[in-house]
């Protein structure tokens, strides 16, 4: 039960920043609940299990940034565009902060209608008091676990499902979120591995042909790095790197 209450913690706290920063100007507008904690004298044991609520779902919204990150397509775009950069051997060049706004703006253009979905199905009902919470966390989970799961391979759910020591589960709906989650997360590396891969391999050709030219020549003092980079960005500019791989990476999404 502790377990089962803390999962839901974990993704209702993910879900509600995650509609924070995709849903329309609109959420904002109706007013979020107001949270009060008080420090005082109680003699009711309930108060005291109140309380220790209120301090986990304060960490775990410390923690939401990161468990939002996982739970989106925001893994695979900030992998891919790191390894761009290390291909290109620009060094600082787009900055990492650069890299992890554009990962953001992407991810924001990805999920948005998935955080459409639990808004209209889920968060705007509940404010206006018509289902419960668990209600809310039911149709919250539903879209976002059809996203995850359109990006996750099989052997990736079927290992985690047996570290958890669950039965097969019959359907999608019978998957527990605790198992779907890091599932989904090794599935996006592999992913983004492979695509970086693909993205290396123009660059890395460069780097040959310009060090055996470079040998060939005698200039043995001479980086290849140096002499390649002018070259690499060249290629990047001419085919519109930028355009292919924002175009690959939203597309692979939608396959």
């Amino acid at each position: 039960m502790i377990q089962k209450s803390f999962h839901t913690a974990l993704v209702v706290s993910g879900l509600t920043v995650l509609l924070l920063c995709l849903t329309s100007s609109s959420v904002m507008a109706q007013g979020l609940p107001k949270i009060s904690v008080e420090v005082g004298q109680s003699n009711n044991p309930k108060d005291l299990s109140v309380t220790l609520q209120i301090v986990l779902l304060m960490t775990i919204l410390t923690l939401a940034p990161s468990i939002v990150m996982m739970l989106t397509s925001f893994t695979r775009i900030v992998v891919v565009l790191s390894f761009v950069r290390q291909a290109m051997g620009t060094q600082q060049m787009p900055p990492s902060q650069l890299i992890v706004g554009l990962a953001l703006i992407l991810t924001i253009f990805i999920m948005a209608p998935v955080a459409n979905v639990i808004h209209r199905d889920a968060i705007k009902p509940y404010l206006d008091g018509k289902i419960s919470q668990s209600e809310t966390y039911e149709r919250a989970v539903k879209p976002l676990r059809e996203f995850m799961l359109k990006q996750t391979q099989e052997k990736d759910i079927a290992l985690f499902v047996k570290f958890a020591g669950s039965e097969r589960p019959k359907g999608p709906d019978d998957l527990p979120i605790h198992v779907l989650i890091p599932a989904f997360i090794i599935s996006e590396l592999r992913i983004a591995f492979q695509i970086s891969f693909i993205v290396f391999i123009p660059f890395l050709i460069i780097d040959m042909v310009v060090a055996s030219v470079l040998m060939s020549m005698g200039m043995m003092m001479l980086p290849p790095v140096m002499v390649a980079l002018p070259f690499k960005i060249l290629l990047f500019v001419l085919v519109d790197g930028w355009y292919l791989l924002v175009k690959s990476l939203v597309s692979s999404f939608y396959v």
